[in-house]
């Protein structure tokens, strides 16, 4: 009966704008604990770099080691620096959407009518390409259409979702992070950790157990890194 009805009866522009309004103050809550979680990844893993550099530093024993865990948990940072950056973005992006389409609802009641609006379909679209807002924006994206704000987006026009994958950070970047992190230790040694080049011989079977435990530990921090 309620699908008959809305056939005939036009939505209530009130009901539409809080509807909208809604589901962007949700991705926006969203996207602000998002942001709160990956600055703590951030926090974590500089310490991690610190403290890595300071076993380095009491054992020289462990100054491949270290130099290895140092440079792992730098790419692990720079890859959190770039999510931030993303969530930030989709942020100023959402709360643009949220005053675009409220104009647009007040225009509505002093013209009369609704125009599409370009800007606000391609931010919808950028959106929709987060995994973790891509239910919510597809909802909003429908609510958007009937309110002729935006267009029908057919899903072939639904950009990939893969824009989260990272490409392997250049060494540029790591020395560029090790350096602002570990200044100190510049100032006094003028060097950041490296991991030693070695010439080829035969690997004692100790140390190859060496090797795969310290890989296991790694994998381990890296793993408990991202939960």
């Amino acid at each position: 009966m309620e699908t008959i009805k809305a056939l005939f009866v036009k939505p209530d522009p009130q009901a539409q704008v809080r509807k909208c309004n809604m589901l962007i103050r949700s991705n926006i809550r969203k996207l602000d604990r998002d942001i709160a979680q990956v600055k703590q990844v951030e926090t974590k893993t500089k310490n991690l770099i610190l403290q890595a550099d300071k076993r380095a530093a009491r054992d020289p024993s462990r100054q491949k080691q270290a130099a290895r865990e140092v440079r792992d948990f730098a790419r692990e940072l720079i890859r959190a620096r770039k999510t931030s950056a993303r969530l930030v973005t989709a942020k100023a992006q959402l709360n643009s959407v949220q005053m675009q389409v409220n104009e647009a609802f007040a225009l509505r009641k002093i013209e009369g009518s609704i125009r599409a609006s370009v800007g606000i379909m391609k931010d919808v679209r950028t959106l929709i390409s987060l995994p973790d807002l891509a239910i919510t924006m597809r909802e909003l994206s429908v609510e958007l259409t009937k309110a002729g704000i935006i267009e029908e987006m057919a899903e072939d026009m639904m950009p990939e979702t893969d824009m989260l994958e990272e490409d392997e950070e250049a060494e540029g970047e790591v020395e560029k992070v090790l350096g602002e992190i570990l200044k100190d230790r510049m100032e006094k040694t003028g060097a950041l950790p490296s991991v030693p080049v070695e010439k080829e011989q035969p690997a004692a079977e100790e140390e190859e157990e060496d090797t795969e435990a310290m890989m296991d530990q790694m994998r381990n921090r890296l793993e408990a890194l991202r939960s």
